[in-house]
């Protein structure tokens, strides 16, 4: 979180965040990441490690909630740590910021690719170049494990 500091909007980068979820905590389930969600007009920012070690995430400007379309705005990034942070900001290509239901959610995306997903289970997820941040693969593969998340929030 302390690296991803000076990537935020100038508006957050003085604010407090706290853990919000924790797959170590509250357990895989995206429905209960959801449930975890701070206000709805609060940042939400999203870690994971994958089970080669891989971390990486994303920012959204609004609370990670399930929904009926895409949300968010173009401050909305993916991110990276391999080996160092790579941040991957809007192209303006187009707004498929944020999108979720019970079984998938979905950061970025165009033509049938999405730059992050994870299922509703939160242990399989996925990455490939998108339109929407023109991010390379967060991951070393196309799809992954999940060993860790969090999710947070604004305190």
């Amino acid at each position: 979180v302390p690296q991803l500091g000076p990537q935020l909007p100038p508006r957050l980068t003085e604010q407090p965040w706290h853990l919000l979820y924790s797959t170590g905590r509250d357990g895989f389930s995206l429905r209960t990441l959801y449930r975890s969600g701070a206000r709805p007009d609060s940042p939400a920012l999203l870690l994971i490690r994958d089970t080669e070690g891989q971390a990486f995430g994303a920012f959204s400007t609004s609370a990670i909630r399930c929904s009926r379309g895409f949300y968010g705005t173009g401050e909305t990034f993916l991110f990276s740590f391999c080996p160092e942070l790579k941040v991957f900001r809007w192209t303006g290509r187009n707004d498929f910021f944020v999108n979720g239901d019970v079984n998938l959610l979905m950061v970025g995306g165009g033509s049938g690719r999405f730059g992050l997903w994870l299922d509703g289970d939160l242990h399989h997820g996925g990455s490939q170049p998108c339109e929407t941040f023109d991010n390379e693969t967060l991951s070393h593969r196309e799809e992954f494990c999940i060993q860790d998340l969090e999710l947070w929030g604004l305190a």
